[in-house]
Formats: structure tokens, C-alpha cells, sequence
């Protein structure tokens, strides 16, 4: 049974691996920071967010500073899709921002069927007001 987790990762519950939904090419342990099977580009934040004032004039521009921001962006390493980013300050290692209780994920989906495509949802409903004013026009 596969688990989409992202729009780009999904969870194999057979082989508890990680997986990329676009190639799908094992990456590492379900029990394990995904990032830690993907590629990193440490991106200078100036790249992204150009300055707005001429950085020979004005100390600060409205671009990130390096020395205290970086932007690091997560490839997978099979068929270099963009799997995440974020910002973190210099120094700081890469978020585990998805820690999952595998043995409950797998009781969880025990008896469901595999969700192959991500479900699109059909147009909300209108909801139209209808304000009276005591019978007077």
C-alpha cells in the first residue's frame, strides 16, 4: 500500500520507504528525514529575492541577507524534481518537519483502498445570502 504525503512524496507501508510520486524511485526509510535522500541546492537568497536598492548605495536593500538567511531547495536525486524548500538561518540543519508513527499509518490504512490519484474536490456551493428587510424595498 502506497500513502500520498505530499504532492511529491508518497510512503511505500510494504517497504517502509520514502518514494518520489513523479519517477517513483525509492529514497530512504519512512522512519527517516526524507531530505536526508535528496539533493540539496544552497541557494544565495539575493538570487531569489533581488535587491530592490542598489546594494552599492544602501546597506539594506529588501533582499535576504545571506549571513543570516539561507534558501535550500530539495531535488530528488532520480529525476531532479523539486521536492521542497526553506528558509533557515545559516548553520541550521534541515528541517524534520514530517515525522510519522509508521506502525499506526499502516494500521490506519489496513483495510482502505490504495488512493492512486490525488482527489480533486468538486466547485464549493454558493452559499447566497438572502438579507431581508423587514418586507420593505
Amino acid at each position: 500500500m502506497k500513502v500520498m504525503m505530499t504532492e511529491n512524496l508518497r510512503i511505500d507501508l510494504g517497504t517502509e520507504q520514502w518514494e518520489c510520486r513523479h519517477c517513483q524511485n525509492e529514497l530512504i526509510s519512512a522512519r527517516d528525514n526524507y531530505k536526508r535522500a535528496l539533493l540539496v541546492y544552497n541557494r544565495d537568497p539575493r538570487e531569489i529575492h533581488k535587491p530592490l536598492l542598489d546594494p552599492t548605495k544602501y546597506k539594506r536593500t529588501y533582499s535576504p541577507d545571506p549571513e543570516w538567511c539561507r534558501i535550500l531547495e530539495y531535488y530528488c536525486p532520480h529525476c531532479g524534481t523539486m521536492i521542497e524548500t526553506e528558509y533557515l538561518p545559516p548553520g541550521h540543519p534541515p528541517v524534520h518537519d514530517i515525522e510519522l508513527d509508521i506502525d499506526k499509518l499502516k494500521a490506519q490504512w489496513a483495510d482502505r483502498d490504495e488512493v492512486t490519484e490525488v482527489p480533486v474536490g468538486t466547485e464549493p456551493e454558493r452559499h447566497v445570502h438572502s438579507h431581508h428587510n423587514g418586507g420593505q424595498q
